[in-house]
């Protein structure tokens, strides 16, 4: 007997930001994605559910206090779909502490896999939740600013405001 998935409950609000509209996803009450306008891998709009803005109360405080600076680090349960693989880029990100970087290469020897820094760059351009999983602190070797699926203006943007300047810090150049 085949069995049937048991079905899911897929909500989200749009938000504003410093780096325009972002919109928050959950899957059962969950925060699942956050999405930049213009995102690249941004999903149809129809797969984001109703507009319903009961589940983000947290996830939205939380946003307004990181883009006011009184916020580092997100505590904030997530339900994240992806391959093993992914996943675990993903928790490697939200390892990265506010105002500091990574390189690919760094992050794929702190998983034990040294020459994956291609498939970390692949994973993190996947990353489903923008700022709060923090793909934008992730940088090529020799610190330039390769890729970020919002968009490079936004990744140096975010950097910047991490660091406590106007601009990027000096090592990113």
């Amino acid at each position: 007997m085949a069995r049937t998935a048991t079905p899911r409950t897929v909500v989200h609000t749009v938000v504003d930001s410093p780096y325009e509209p972002l919109t928050l996803v959950a899957v059962d009450g969950v925060l699942s994605r956050v999405h930049m306008t213009d995102q690249r891998h941004r999903p149809p709009e129809e797969s984001f559910g109703d507009r319903d803005p009961r589940p983000f109360e947290e996830a939205v405080r939380q946003l307004d206090a990181y883009f006011e600076g009184e916020l580092t680090e997100f505590d904030l349960p997530l339900h994240l779909e992806g391959t093993p693989f992914q996943l675990r880029v993903w928790e490697q990100l939200r390892l990265i502490p506010y105002g500091e970087t990574r390189t690919y290469g760094e992050l794929a020897e702190a998983l034990d896999n040294p020459g994956a820094s291609r498939a970390v760059g692949l994973a993190n351009g996947k990353n489903p939740v923008s700022v709060i999983v923090p793909c934008h602190r992730v940088i090529g070797s020799g610190g330039s600013l390769t890729g970020y699926g919002g968009g490079l203006d936004r990744k140096k943007r975010l950097l910047a405001f991490e660091s406590g300047g106007p601009g990027l810090p000096d090592a990113l150049f």
